[in-house]
């Protein structure tokens, strides 16, 4: 969140915008479209359109169509996604950045929605089967992925199965892919028993998958979205007003980050207790 410091030192209301940013940082949860509207937006250093969904704990990708399609740069980094789908059609989307999620596994079916997308990170992770990449092979200008930092990278024949499975990658975990390791793969992989290898890395990834990934989605679904009761939003609204300087707000903004209010923020209910 990105706050802007009075013209003059005379107290006044702070503006509507940070309010609202702070009551959404303590009570919810969900990548809703006020979120979308309220996260930075920019140009970033290549000369691209930019949205910083970072650090939310959103849970599931979903109302991106909010965005309406004008951003070739998404970071959703730092959440807690779990599965990498609920894209709306995004022509524009070329990079995806998905670090330090919880996420487990790709969907099939993404170049329906995200046809052009050429740069995928998903470094740190919970991926932890070859198989459950398999999604990434159908994007077809797909050139750059990162899987570093997750448990699948211990799997036998890693980099050279990703290679074979989605051949349209030319760089795999900030590595150039060189013309012998498409060699390599493609004798791993020929022949009866390179499809009965093949057949066997994605037999075991479905079956760790189904379990874990249904586990994970019926807790996504059946979790409660938080929100600020009244006492909590007046205590909110107080501290803001009471705020003096662009130090405070951020330390305002840090406590409720982390899921507490602080002493100044303490409502008459837990006063009186």
């Amino acid at each position: 969140f990105f706050f802007l410091l009075p013209r003059n030192t005379t107290k006044r209301r702070p503006p509507v915008s940070r309010l609202n940013a702070l009551l959404f940082t303590w009570g919810a949860m969900r990548l809703t479209a006020d979120l979308i509207m309220m996260v930075p937006q920019f140009t970033n250093t290549l000369k691209e359109r930019e949205i910083d969904l970072r650090g939310h704990k959103i849970p599931l990708i979903e109302n991106l169509g909010a965005t309406l399609d004008q951003f070739d740069t998404i970071d959703l980094s730092d959440n807690d996604l779990r599965k990498v789908d609920g894209f709306p059609l995004l022509k524009r989307l070329k990079t995806l950045f998905l670090h330090n999620n919880r996420i487990l596994r790709v969907s099939e079916g993404l170049e329906q929605y995200i046809p052009n997308l050429e740069e995928l990170m998903l470094t740190r992770n919970q991926i932890a089967e070859l198989g459950d990449l398999d999604g990434l092979a159908t994007l077809p200008k797909l050139r750059r992925l990162s899987v570093l930092q997750n448990p699948v990278m211990a799997r036998q024949h890693y980099r050279l199965y990703l290679i074979h499975a989605i051949p349209q990658l030319t760089v795999l975990d900030f590595q150039k892919i060189k013309d012998k390791e498409r060699e390599e793969a493609r004798k791993l992989f020929a022949g009866d028993a390179g499809a009965e290898l093949k057949a066997d890395i994605v037999k075991k990834s479905k079956i760790v998958s189904t379990t874990e990934e249904d586990g994970a989605d019926s807790a996504a679904a059946s979790a409660p979205v938080p929100a600020a009761s009244a006492a909590e939003t007046e205590a909110i609204k107080a501290a803001i007003e009471a705020a003096t300087s662009l130090e405070e707000i951020k330390a305002l903004e840090a406590k409720l980050k982390a899921g507490t209010m602080p002493a100044p923020l303490k409502t008459g209910e837990e006063m009186e207790e």
